[in-house]
């Protein structure tokens, strides 16, 4: 009885060790192939062969392929916001500096060997428009983007942060694309000066605002 206890939890940890290992590969090679070769293009046979597994341990872990793209968008998701906003928070300064950053820290991405482009552009322009499931995972990732540089617009003193945080996330897209089809990172700059542009109007209106009001009492 302890001998089959004792034997039965040593091998739980390595099943689950090899799972675990076996699970992060699948999703490192296809997180590789979905964003260099798009997700249509790369079938089952692919992945299994660049992870080094077996196609039956993939449905084991992931259920589809369906899942697995899920999966992966997910991951890039995750890990892409946490380094973005890494890398306009490094160090510290005002909210128009950190704003500031984000082309920089854009122009640094787009020059890496394995820049593809966004993976939820990528993913919503090669399916089915009317098809909500990736939608879906690219508005929740943006979403919580969009937070963040709409905070950082009202810290600046933007009397529309809301506004401005919707025309940096075009510039972002913009520069995303024109970046993947150029492959020129330097699109990053172009973007970066229209941003900065924006960046004093959004001030001024408030100005205007609170001359306006100062007007009014004083009548």
């Amino acid at each position: 009885m302890g001998k089959a206890t004792k034997s039965v939890s040593k091998k739980k940890p390595v099943a689950a060790s090899d799972d675990e290992s076996a699970h992060n590969r699948l999703l490192s090679a296809a997180t590789h192939l979905f964003c260099k070769n798009g997700i249509n293009a790369t079938g089952i046979d692919a992945i299994i062969d660049e992870a080094g597994t077996a196609k039956t341990t993939l449905y084991k872990l992931f259920g589809s392929k369906t899942n697995l793209v899920n999966a992966v968008l997910e991951n890039e998701g995750k890990q892409w916001r946490e380094w973005f906003i890494a890398a306009i928070e490094h160090g510290g300064g005002d909210a128009e500096t950190k704003l500031a950053r984000i082309f920089p820290a854009l122009k640094s991405w787009f020059g890496e060997e394995r820049f593809y482009g966004c993976p939820f552009i990528n993913a919503v322009g090669e399916h089915d428009k009317d098809a909500k499931q990736f939608r879906a995972i690219a508005m929740k990732h943006k979403k919580v983007v969009l937070a963040h540089i709409e905070k950082l617009a009202g810290e600046m003193g933007a009397t529309e942060p809301e506004t401005l945080a919707h025309q940096l996330a075009l510039l972002i897209d913009g520069a995303i694309v024109a970046a993947m089809v150029s492959r020129n990172p330097g699109v990053a700059d172009t973007a970066g000066l229209a941003a900065c542009s924006l960046f004093e109007p959004a001030k001024k209106k408030q100005k205007r605002a609170g001359a306006a009001a100062q007007q009014l009492v004083a009548v």
